[in-house]
């Protein structure tokens, strides 16, 4: 049972406040990440651990601009923008570290890229962005993946860098 509380947070049983997980809307991303239509990616963030991690959620839906040309008859999701919404989650662990305020972080690079099925129109994308390191403020690692219905679609590791 989850109950929503008024502060945005959710708890998954009655227990402790330590227990409580950090939900962003899409409007508390917008203020955060940069990005707007088409490229914002991340529809919601259902669980946050500051400095560590963040899982969110991208509903696929045929309306998207990509899937005109990607394919006609046959609509998949571009690999390439799997890796953006996963990037983007990591972006909101990223903006919210102490010490970047206003800051812009971008790739630096990406490395272990696996696609492992096709993400369509109607699925919903769940991912889930760990840090693995930060070098001196300016520098991130971060291991992601993006699974649909509890099976991988796609992992890698991400590395960005602020400008």
């Amino acid at each position: 049972m989850s109950i929503v509380t008024e502060e945005n947070t959710v708890n998954t049983s009655i227990s402790t406040p330590s227990e409580e997980k950090k939900v962003f809307t899409s409007e508390e991303i917008q203020e955060l990440l940069p990005h707007r239509y088409p490229f914002l990616m991340v529809d919601r963030i259902i669980d946050y651990v500051p400095g560590e991690k963040a899982v969110g959620v991208k509903n696929v839906t045929i309306n998207e601009p990509h899937f005109q040309g990607h394919f006609p008859g046959r609509p998949l999701m571009p690999g390439v923008l799997i890796v953006e919404a996963m990037a983007q989650v990591g972006g909101v662990v990223l903006k919210q570290m102490p010490g970047v305020e206003g800051g812009l972080f971008v790739f630096a690079g990406i490395d272990k890229v696996r696609f492992r099925r096709p993400v369509v129109p109607g699925d919903q994308l769940i991912m889930t962005v760990e840090l693995l390191c930060v070098k001196k403020r300016r520098f991130g690692k971060m291991s992601g993946k993006a699974e649909v219905d509890g099976q991988l679609a796609a992992q890698g590791e991400l590395m960005f860098s602020l400008v």
